[in-house]
């Protein structure tokens, strides 16, 4: 039975890929797509960490990250189904991190905590890092730090920090760029 489930888990994530990537064309294509060995391999090391072979699993996760191009997921983290990680490079997942389904992150998107200084004052076994909902987009280097929750169908825009709760269906944009004037710009060079 575990093995009909992992293969329809694996189905799933491939669907997944196709549906969000437009650069993919086919099953076959998703494949080869940067965040597959990062989700296939969290899948494991989570296993065995829930099993309590918590080195093999670190192992396992650190063999991931080189696979997927720098994705990092703590086997800890609880993960839905449905995820996607689009480019993947630069994405950190803390270990007490719970991501709901249908779940987008792209790339250097940190779910993290907000620093040992904070978490040693925790209790053991306190959430460090953020929950995120069902349905949220991670834009590209989205930080979501501490233990705090993403609402349902939210956005987290590009370059945003969250510090604090996020309300079902909510928008957080970082301030975009505004075009200044442009100055004329003077370089002066040294004569020898």
């Amino acid at each position: 039975m575990r093995a009909a489930r992992w293969w329809r888990a694996a189905a799933d994530d491939l669907r997944v890929i196709r549906e969000r990537d437009p650069s993919i064309a086919s099953r076959t294509e998703a494949l080869l797509h940067p965040a597959l060995p990062a989700i296939w391999t969290y899948r494991v090391a989570h296993r065995l960490y829930r099993c309590g072979l918590r080195r093999t699993a670190r192992a396992v996760s650190n063999a991931a990250r080189v696979l997927s191009g720098g994705v990092e997921i703590h086997p800890g983290a609880r993960i839905g189904r449905g995820f996607f990680i689009d480019h993947g490079a630069g994405v950190v997942i803390g270990e007490t991190a719970v991501i709901g389904d249908d779940v987008t992150l792209f790339h250097q998107v940190t779910l993290g905590s907000t620093g040992w200084w904070h978490d040693r004052a925790r209790p053991a076994g306190a959430r460090r890092h953020p929950r995120i909902g069902d349905r949220v987009v991670l834009g590209a280097n989205a930080t979501v730090l501490g233990p705090i929750t993403v609402g349902h169908d939210s956005v987290i825009g590009a370059q945003a920090l969250v510090v604090h709760d996020v309300p079902d269906g909510a928008r957080v944009l970082a301030p975009a760029a505004a075009p200044r004037r442009a100055t004329k710009i003077v370089v002066h060079f040294p004569t020898w």
